[in-house]
């Protein structure tokens, strides 16, 4: 799954070690979602999109999505 992560934590001039702690989960973890190795639970996917204050649709993008883009 496409997401912007990347580009919404370094807006917020945060590390990806910053993030992990904030969303309770580990670097590797945030690691790996931004660099889509692994896909988010859907909870997760939520207390993403909802700790930078956008909805879901806006930092996630399911892979058909970004191919028409």
């Amino acid at each position: 799954m496409k997401n912007k992560i990347k580009v919404l934590r370094a807006e917020q001039n945060w590390s990806q070690e910053e993030l992990a702690k904030r969303l309770g989960v580990s670097r590797q973890a945030v690691n790996a979602i931004e660099r889509e190795k692994h896909d988010p639970s859907l909870q997760l996917a939520f207390a993403i999109a909802d700790l930078f204050a956008k909805p879901i649709e806006e930092v996630f993008l399911p892979e058909r999505a970004s191919k028409r883009s």
